[in-house]
Parts: structure tokens; C-alpha cells; sequence
């Protein structure tokens, strides 16, 4: 059973989900209420305000992340939807400091080879918590941008608040 809490944000709609064991889902801003929702699996009909101290704690970290003034998170995660290679992948990502980049291949060697590059790209792309597991930091081994679960605008969006958009090559995809 999971709790959701929606809210504002500068940047549009957000929605957080946590288990008992911790924070399990972020939503990225969208422009309703109604796409956060969906994000989440849920209707917005359904969906009640659910006031936890994690989701309150995920919601103040998640808006100053997105107005500046936070570079790390510190909230109870729960990964256990994934498997244990998406995991491993998913711990890795918290690795990657703030307005830094790495290439697909990079996080690959960390956790077992270059040869899981591919991979690596499945299990970034199926992170559940975006933002807080800075999947937005992983680009192409090109140093183009790469691919975003969350939409590449919404990726450069990103890059741009931490500084490091600049330092991407431009690609086709990227016009």
C-alpha cells in the first residue's frame, strides 16, 4: 500500500509516493494535477492528501532542489520494485555529484562492465525516483545528451539548474 501526496511546484504538478519502507515514486513536474496522477497509477479522484513526515520531507526537498538552495537528498528510499541489476544500478546513480555528468558506459563499469551499457540505459530509464537518483546526469558516451524517461526538455531543464548543460555536445535529437 502505498501513500501519494501531489503538490505545486515552481516548475508544475508533482506527486511523491512512499511504502512503509520509504520514498517508492517521484512524478516530474507536469502541468496537471491530472498527469501527476496518472504518473502515479492513480486517478485524481482517488487520490487523497496523505500527510506523512517523509512525504512532507520529500516534497520540501524536491522544491528547494528545483529553486536552487539543495544539491543532495536525505530521505528513507524504497527500491524494492526493481530488480536486483536495476538496484544496483539505481545505488550507483547517488554516486553521480551534483552538476556532474557521466556517460552510460561510465556508470556501466561500475557496476560490472561496459558491456551493460545498454542495460544500464534500460534500468536508469526505469528509475523510480528521478531526481533524488540523478538519472538526468547520465548522457551519451558523445557527450550528447542522451535519453530521458521524463522527456529531453524537461532533462536540460535539469541540467541547466545544476550548470552543466553547457558542457553537452549537440546532437541531432538536441535541436
Amino acid at each position: 500500500m502505498y501513500r501519494l501526496l501531489m503538490f505545486k511546484s515552481r516548475w508544475g504538478w508533482m506527486g511523491v509516493a512512499e511504502s512503509e519502507r520509504g520514498l517508492a515514486a517521484i512524478v516530474l513536474p507536469q502541468p496537471s494535477k491530472t498527469a501527476v496522477a496518472a504518473g502515479l497509477g492513480v486517478e485524481a479522484v482517488c487520490v487523497q492528501r496523505a500527510s506523512s513526515a517523509t512525504l512532507r520531507e520529500a516534497r520540501k526537498q524536491l522544491v528547494e532542489y528545483l529553486t536552487g538552495r539543495r544539491t543532495s537528498f536525505d530521505l528513507p528510499l524504497d527500491l524494492s520494485r526493481g530488480t536486483a541489476f536495476q538496484r544496483r544500478v539505481w545505488n550507483a546513480l547517488r554516486a553521480i555529484p551534483y552538476g556532474q555528468l557521466w556517460s552510460y558506459r561510465g556508470l556501466a563499469s561500475r557496476v560490472g562492465g561496459v558491456q551493460y551499457a545498454r542495460a544500464v540505459g534500460g534500468a536508469v530509464g526505469a528509475n523510480p525516483l528521478p531526481i533524488v537518483l540523478p538519472c538526468h546526469r547520465v548522457i551519451a558516451q558523445d557527450a550528447s545528451i542522451g535519453g530521458f524517461s521524463c522527456g529531453l526538455p524537461a532533462k536540460r531543464r535539469l541540467l541547466a539548474l545544476e550548470g552543466s548543460l553547457s558542457r553537452l555536445r549537440p546532437s541531432g535529437r538536441d535541436r
